[in-house]
């Protein structure tokens, strides 16, 4: 190991102000919830021939489960062996990601023989897409041309702000009854109330991004009900969220510079120089350009840090956003940018929903400053080191500052009664930082740390590389895990950076650019 390997030691030193979360019953579902029965109807798609869907009525309140009640929407993608391992959770992140569509995905890109052992069970979560109800909370938030993200005059500070109030205000006058149990400990009870709809005693978990963090406060309110948990991309459960965040800006601007490289790299295609110095330049003088004048009227200089915030997290947009970063500065054209905006980062209706979760799960799972100077101080002393994502990503977490609800504290989710937890974590992922996959190594006792060496992406099982995924498949076939003998367990080479497409070629569909889709962007 060599990136970031002194992370390995002294880890698990900073827990201080985190406390312990206690269910309401920790002998498995909620105190005195009735025990609902699902009935499994089919949902299938034609990529997904055997999906099933069912609904489940849970607590509003896990406190009062008699109260008023929310409904949650599951998948289901049945076991067909004999040998029935039990269900399968699936999260994809966000908070605020749709997990009925990932289960189908996950069933069908394991091994068959393994899938075959399994209920793949997707759900989504309280707030999100099928269920109900669904937040949106402001839908114009991310409507084209929006403020410049960097606040370098008083006036662009305060309509960024604005809209940031704005924001929080609605959510407030549409769900102010809603927001104060929108938490990741309320996601975990209703986690364990699937477990009891489904008639199981423990569950098989499968978290990618911040559905690890859901997956380790899970663990921590009912440890005796997990059989085999698998991590994938950690959140760093010490920094829930506001130090997370500013970690992120610096992983992405690294990441950013990456992409930098390769265009240059590859200047035969792209023309736009051999340093990447230089080519990064032309990125920032492209980024002011549109800051003054708007590409069709859709990307400013906001809207083009969304289009290329992507590639951060999956490298095989980079073709895609070195095209149309090359047809811009050197033909003038911006048909490409406008497109590759309305593919990564035009923002629907479900991103909108995605959105206003991920908002109300982060502003009421740990404290924020609520003094508007911190965050000016902060992110400008951020910004001047890593400057490409630092105040874009500011203003996507601004609502917290004027947030309606009070704060929890985060949870500790350090845990010595569990069964071998499975984790995978790339060295150089931007959005969950390779000291966050260490941290919970460290935190979760007898957990196996899995390392994709030079890796960038985020979310890396099930997506291409043959070594994590077989080290994936032995554990869920048999509880298999790796025995290292330093800070990580085992370390798999990286995956080839992507190639450039000749001509107006499209890219292709793989199984990474799939599962990215699913996996969405920003948690």
């Amino acid at each position: 190991m060599k990136k970031r390997a002194t992370a390995l030691c002294g880890a698990a030193a900073v827990l201080a102000g985190m406390v312990t979360a206690v269910p309401a019953d920790a002998s498995g579902g909620s105190a005195a919830a009735p025990v609902a029965k699902l009935s499994w109807k089919k949902c299938a798609t034609s990529a997904y021939p055997t999906l099933q869907c069912a609904s489940l009525k849970v607590p509003l309140n896990h406190a009062d489960p008699r109260g008023r009640k929310i409904t949650l929407a599951l998948s289901r993608v049945r076991h067909t062996a004999k040998k029935y391992q039990g269900p399968l959770l699936v999260n994809p992140g966000g908070p605020g990601g749709s997990g009925l569509t990932l289960a189908g995905y996950l069933a069908s890109s394991l091994p068959k023989k393994v899938a075959a052992q399994y209920d793949v069970i997707g759900f989504d979560p309280r707030g999100v897409g099928a269920s109900r109800p669904a937040l949106n909370c402001r839908p114009t938030q991310f409507a084209p041309v929006r403020p410049n993200s960097l606040p370098d005059t008083g006036k662009t500070e305060k309509a960024n702000l604005k809209r940031a109030e704005d924001f929080a205000r609605a959510c407030a006058a549409k769900y102010g009854d809603v927001l104060p149990y929108i938490d990741t400990v309320s996601a975990a009870e209703d986690v364990d109330a699937i477990r009891a709809a489904l008639g199981a005693k423990k569950i098989n978990y499968f978290g990618y991004s911040y559905g690890t963090y859901l997956g380790a406060v899970y663990a921590k309110l009912f440890p005796h009900r997990v059989r085999r948990a698998v991590l994938d991309s950690v959140v760093d459960p010490t920094g829930v969220w506001y130090e997370n965040n500013l970690q992120q800006d610096h992983a992405f601007d690294d990441r950013h510079r990456a992409l930098m490289a390769w265009i240059a790299k590859h200047n035969g295609t792209y023309r736009l120089g051999t340093d990447p110095r230089k080519v990064e330049g032309k990125w920032y003088a492209m980024r002011s350009a549109l800051a003054r004048k708007p590409a069709d009227g859709k990307v400013g200089a906001s809207e083009l840090e969304d289009t290329f915030m992507p590639g951060g997290y999956y490298n095989g947009y980079w073709p895609d956003l070195a095209a149309a970063f090359a047809a811009f500065v050197n033909k003038k054209d911006d048909d490409p940018l406008v497109e590759a905006y309305e593919n990564f980062a035009a923002v629907d209706t479900a991103g909108v929903n995605g959105y206003s979760v991920y908002t109300a799960v982060q502003c009421r799972d740990a404290h924020w400053p609520r003094d508007w100077d911190r965050w000016r101080d902060d992110n400008w002393g951020v910004y001047e080191k890593a400057p490409f994502m630092t105040w874009n990503n500011a203003w996507y977490n601004a609502p917290c500052a004027f947030w309606p609800t009070t704060s929890l504290n985060p949870v500790d989710v350090s845990n010595d009664a569990l069964p071998p937890v499975l984790i995978f974590q790339a060295t150089d992922d931007a959005a969950t930082p390779y000291e966050g996959g260490v941290m919970t190594h460290h935190l979760l006792r007898g957990s196996r740390l899995v390392v994709e060496q030079g890796g960038g992406n985020h979310g890396i099982t099930l997506s291409g590389n043959a070594c994590l995924d077989r080290h994936l498949a032995a554990y869920l076939a048999d509880g298999t895990v790796p025995r290292g003998t330093g800070g990580a367990d085992a370390v798999c080479k990286k995956q080839p950076d992507p190639k450039p497409r000749k001509g107006k070629a499209k890219s292709a569909t793989s199984r990474g650019s799939t599962l990215h889709g699913l996996l969405g962007f920003r948690g």
